[in-house]
């Protein structure tokens, strides 16, 4: 297995100062060390981005196929509004876990939609720090199962070409 990339959002940086009440006191920095930690222990790697930038965000996720095997993204504020974060996932062809610390369901109208939830296999959401690394377990077995599943097809392929032309 390759890397796992790693990308927060817009604000995430202020994890642990901001709004203590919606997503509580940890901070961005305990999330990564959680992050690394369970990465570790499930035998992979990860890269991490934050950045409050769309273009970056987008830019990342668009070249991840060639060195990454799936994406656990918060996309933050961009959740809700950004197509082209919806699209570069889309377009990477990598499998993408959306994760969120609040549960974006029971908060205010606007966050109850997210434009990017449709190109990710799931969406993790409501457990604060847990959401992360409950999104890692999964986006890690996905990627495990799915290349098994495509690895263990091919030499049968092959074997099966190989039968026909004798």
């Amino acid at each position: 297995m390759k890397k796992i990339l790693v990308v927060h959002g817009p604000n995430l940086q202020l994890l642990g100062e901001r709004e203590v009440s919606v997503y509580g006191k940890v901070t961005l920095k305990q999330i990564n060390e959680a992050l690394e930690t369970e990465a570790a222990a499930l035998g992979v790697e990860i890269e991490i981005l934050q950045s409050n930038h769309e273009g970056e965000m987008v830019d990342r996720i668009g070249s991840a196929r060639r060195e990454f095997s799936g994406v656990l993204i918060n996309p933050a504020a961009y959740t809700h509004t950004s197509v082209a974060i919806r699209d570069a996932l889309s377009a990477c062809g990598l499998p993408a876990v959306e994760v969120h610390l609040s549960h974006i369901y029971k908060r205010e109208d606007f966050r109850q939609h997210s434009m990017t939830a449709p190109a990710c296999i799931a969406q993790v959401t409501g457990f604060g720090k847990g959401s992360y690394l409950l999104g890692l377990r999964g986006l890690v077995a996905y990627v495990r199962k799915t290349n098994s599943v495509h690895s263990s097809k091919k030499p049968v392929k092959k074997a099966l070409v190989a039968r026909k032309r004798k």
